[in-house]
């Protein structure tokens, strides 16, 4: 087994990033988006630069526990929320961010969340103030979709 490699003091960059570190890069970067935030916006929010959100949201920096407490403040979430479903010791990050298939269902594709179609629908969805049209709405597009299982 590799051992990872460390750099020097106060740099986190290493050989082979761990794979919580990429799970919860993942995270922000899916929390980020969804939000319609670019990288620029969110790093001039943290007071970095884009490229600092970049290596953050690819797990080659660890984000610290002040960074994440901040960034969950930006971004509205909970602390936990970025390490909600990490990878098990000995488990693969990108097993653990494609999401486990249950029943036999296929895993998820993580990757497919982040086409501008799928955002631009979040996005609306979550401006519906009305509870009970949004739940109708939900309703429908299980429906519909529900109708392609079979193909």
């Amino acid at each position: 087994m590799k051992k990872r490699q460390i750099a020097s003091r106060g740099s986190s960059l290493a050989e082979h990033p761990h794979p919580v570190d990429i799970y919860v890069g993942s995270r922000v970067r899916l929390c980020r988006t969804l939000k319609g935030l670019s990288q620029q916006k969110l790093a001039q929010a943290l007071g970095l630069t884009f490229q600092q959100v970049q290596k953050y949201e690819r797990g080659a920096n660890r984000i610290g526990a002040s960074r994440l407490f901040e960034l969950s403040q930006i971004l509205e979430v909970p602390p936990s929320f970025f390490f909600e479903g990490a990878p098990a010791k000995g488990e693969n990050a990108s097993d653990a961010v494609a999401g486990l298939s249950e029943n036999g269902q296929t895993p998820f594709d993580s990757e497919r969340l982040f086409r501008r179609e799928i955002l631009e629908f979040v996005r609306a969805y979550d401006k519906i103030s009305d509870a009970a049209v949004r739940k109708r709405l939900f309703e429908l597009v299980k429906a519909i979709g529900g109708q392609f299982d079979d193909n």
